[in-house]
């Protein structure tokens, strides 16, 4: 099966458009048409309901959706493979949330590249579904989560606790106003909804919604208001006087986890970036009252 077709297949699910997946491949609309009405024929359904304004996966296409993101995965590690063959480099791919990023990985993926010279990494922001699934697949080597799953051909070990803590802008700021007064709800999984749940005890709804301790932060310094937000990040806010700590709210933590998949042939190198993974959090000062 021509790649392009699967590329262009993917695109546009993505876009939900033909003419903007048309302009993201740097084709004509046309071109994404035929190529669409190719791969149809060769599988010999329908893979999009075409209304006006509105294009959807038929079930065949929501089936072959997963399989053609993992042969264009595959595809794309497999050229990496044999271009690095030559240097005897190893590859690695890394993938984590956007709160695993923002919170953890970025503070410390500099030393995991200057320790391993000799791997070439690959690294990937993910939800967590998809990085089970390609985990399971092996089309990717190591994920970093807050929920880890529960699948027997994967090994998960936690390697760290993030500290997450109440921060405001409002000095001065009490439990019950914390929640009231432009509270900013951060997803920070599972774990954090139970425990949130025994807080938040009020009728009032958050002020914003966001699956992004990031997006959050950035929100209340410039509009102002209050969230749970990891110490890392806030911590030079409070430094500086543009957050508070808010005492009067208890502050929580988030274990980190990793996974991979039990016969990755690259085990070694996998158990060394997990070892240099558990270091990252060993050099972040903590935040003191």
């Amino acid at each position: 099966m021509d790649i392009d077709l699967l590329k262009t297949f993917v695109e546009v699910v993505r876009t939900r458009h033909f003419g903007r997946a048309a302009e993201n491949l740097y084709i004509t609309q046309s071109a994404v048409s035929f190529r669409i009405r190719q791969l149809e024929q060769s599988l010999g359904v329908n893979l999009f309901i075409r209304q006006r304004n509105n294009i959807q996966l038929t079930a065949p296409g929501e089936r072959l959706l997963p399989h053609a993101k993992m042969i264009l995965t595959g595809m794309q590690r497999a050229k990496v493979d044999v271009a690095l063959a030559n240097n005897m480099h190893k590859q690695l791919s890394l993938a984590g949330t956007p709160n695993i990023w923002d919170a953890f990985l970025q503070f410390g993926i500099n030393n995991i590249v200057s320790a391993m010279p000799e791997v070439s990494l690959m690294a990937e922001v993910k939800a967590q579904q998809e990085s089970t699934r390609l985990l399971l697949e092996r089309t990717l080597d190591l994920a970093v989560l807050f929920d880890p799953p529960k699948v027997d051909e994967l090994v998960v070990q936690p390697i760290c606790d993030l500290a997450i803590i109440a921060v405001s802008t409002f000095d001065g700021m009490d439990r019950e106003r914390f929640f009231e007064k432009q509270y900013v709800y951060v997803d920070w999984g599972t774990a954090f909804s139970l425990w949130h749940a025994k807080q938040f005890t009020g009728n009032t709804p958050p002020f914003f919604r966001t699956s992004t301790g990031r997006i959050a932060l950035d929100l209340i310094l410039q509009c102002g208001g209050n969230a749970f937000v990891p110490e890392i990040l806030a911590k030079e806010h409070i430094f500086n006087g543009l957050l508070h700590h808010v005492d009067a709210v208890p502050s929580t933590s988030r274990e980190v986890f990793v996974a991979y998949h039990r016969e990755n042939d690259q085990k070694e190198q996998i158990e060394r970036m997990v070892s240099l993974l558990m270091q990252l959090n060993q050099g972040h000062d903590k935040f003191e009252n």
